[in-house]
C-alpha cells in the first residue's frame, strides 16, 4: 500500500501528527519503535506542565493557546479528562529573563496575571517557601497534562479515522526523491508522498543533518510523600522557579504517586538514548532534595519513586518544525528542549499542515536554517 504520509516516531508529538494528518483525510502510516505509550523517550511520567505566561518567547503564546483548544477538542473526542488547570507560577529574581519574559508575554497577549513577592506567594499558597528577593508571576490558566493518556487518545482517534499505527518496528533508513519517500524498517518497506520525522532523542541518528545542532540530555524527576499533603492538592499551582540553586519545576501531589519535582537540565549529562542510565543515584536525589529542603520543605518527605527521561536540546532551546531544505517532502518536528509536550496538539496540526499543504508557512522561530550565518 502507498500512503499519503508516513510518520516516524509515535510518541507525544508523533501521535498528534498522525491524528492531524488523518483528520485532514490523509492515508497515514505511523511507525513506532517501542510500545504506545512507552517510557524510553521524553513523554512519560504521568504529568507535563502547560502554561501561558511563556517567558521563553512571546511568539509561543498563540501556539499554546491553540494547543489548549486542541487538547479540549481531544478530550471531547476521547471522552476523558487530559488537562487539569491548577494555575502556574514562574518565579525568580525581578530582573531575570524568566520574570521579564513572563510579564512581557502576559502584557503583550492580555493574559490575566498577578505579580507576587515571596511572602505574598506563601500566604496564597503555603507550600511555597521562596527566599526574600524572588518574585512570582501567577497565571491562573496553567496546569498539567497526562502524557501517556494524551498519546493513547491521539492514537485511538487517529485509528478511528483510518490511520495505521505499527509498534515494535525499528526504522533502518529512509530516502526521498522523485516526489516519493521510502522507509525501510526491520519488518518491511513503505512508500508515501510525504514523510514526517518526530523521532525524539533518536532524531540526530535519523536526520544526521540535524545532529550537530542537537544534544540529548539525561533528566531525572523525583516523587515524594509530602509531610503536609494538604498544602499540595490540586489547588497548588504547577511551577518553574529560577533560584540560586538552579531552575526547578514541579506539580501538585497525586494521591498515589506523590509530589513531583525536577531540576531543569538536572546534572547536565549528555547521553545516548539507547544507553540511558535509568537508575536514580544518590547524586540525582541530592540535586532535587536541595530544592525541596529550601523551597518546599513540607513536601520533603520519603521518596516514593524516581524516573529518568530525555531532553533533546537545540542551541537556543527553540523547536525545529520545518521541511528539510534538500527534501521538501520531508518535515521534521524535534528539538523540543524539555518544554515541548504542552504543544503536542498544536505541533501535530502544524506539522500535518506543512506536510500536506505546500503553501503552508513555517514559523521562523522554528526554522531549520535559523542558525545559518
Amino acid at each position: 500500500m502507498t500512503y499519503d504520509a508516513i510518520v516516524i516516531g509515535v510518541g507525544g508529538m508523533g501521535s498528534a501528527i498522525v491524528y492531524h494528518l488523518a483528520r485532514q483525510g490523509a492515508r497515514v502510516l505511523g511507525i513506532e519503535r517501542f510500545d504506545i505509550p512507552h517510557d524510553r523517550g521524553s513523554s512519560h511520567g504521568w504529568s507535563r506542565i502547560i502554561r501561558l505566561a511563556y517567558w521563553e518567547h512571546p511568539d509561543y503564546v498563540p501556539l499554546v493557546r491553540r494547543a489548549y483548544d486542541l487538547w479540549r477538542d481531544l478530550e471531547r473526542t476521547a471522552g476523558e479528562s487530559l488537562l487539569t488547570v491548577t494555575g502556574s507560577i514562574d518565579a525568580g529574581p525581578p530582573d531575570s529573563r524568566m520574570i521579564r519574559g513572563a510579564l512581557a508575554a502576559c502584557q503583550r497577549h492580555g493574559l490575566e496575571h498577578e505579580l507576587l513577592d515571596a511572602a505574598a506567594l506563601t500566604a496564597r499558597f503555603p507550600g511555597y517557601r521562596l527566599p526574600d528577593g524572588l518574585v512570582a508571576v501567577f497565571q491562573p490558566d496553567g496546569g498539567f497534562l497526562q502524557p501517556e493518556r494524551c498519546i493513547v487518545a491521539h492514537v485511538n482517534a487517529a485509528r478511528a479515522l483510518g490511520a495505521r499505527v505499527q509498534t515494535q518496528e525499528r526504522v533502518i533508513e529512509w530516502t526521498a526523491g522523485d516526489d516519493r519517500v521510502r522507509v525501510t524498517t526491520d519488518r518491511g518497506r513503505y512508500e508515501a508522498a510525504k514523510l514526517v520525522i518526530s523521532a525524539g532523542p533518536w532524531l540526530p541518528a535519523v536526520v544526521p543533518a540535524l545532529a550537530p545542532r542537537l544534544m540529548v540530555e539525561r533528566q531525572v524527576v523525583l516523587w515524594t510523600q509530602p509531610l503536609r499533603p494538604e498544602l499540595f492538592t490540586r489547588d497548588f499551582p504547577v511551577f518553574y522557579i529560577d533560584t540560586p540553586r538552579g531552575a526547578f519545576y514541579g506539580f501538585p501531589a497525586d494521591a498515589q504517586l506523590g509530589f513531583k519535582i525536577g531540576k531543569y537540565h538536572h546534572r547536565r549529562q549528555t547521553t545516548d538514548p539507547d544507553a540511558l542510565d535509568r537508575t536514580c543515584s544518590p547524586e540525582d536525589e541530592a540535586a532535587l532534595r536541595e530544592a525541596l529542603s529550601h523551597y518546599f520543605p513540607d513536601a520533603n518527605g520519603p521518596t516514593l519513586s524516581a524516573s529518568a527521561c530525555l531532553f533533546t536540546n537545540t542551541p537556543d532551546e527553540h523547536f525545529v518544525i520545518d521541511r528539510l531544505p534538500d527534501h521538501q517532502q520531508v518535515v521534521v518536528a524535534g528539538g523540543f528542549s524539555g518544554h515541548g509536550f504542552k504543544f503536542c496538539s498544536a505541533v501535530g496540526e502544524m506539522a500535518a499542515n506543512l506536510a500536506l499543504n505546500d503553501t503552508a508557512r513555517r514559523m521562523d522561530l522554528f526554522a531549520f536554517d535559523r542558525w545559518s550565518g
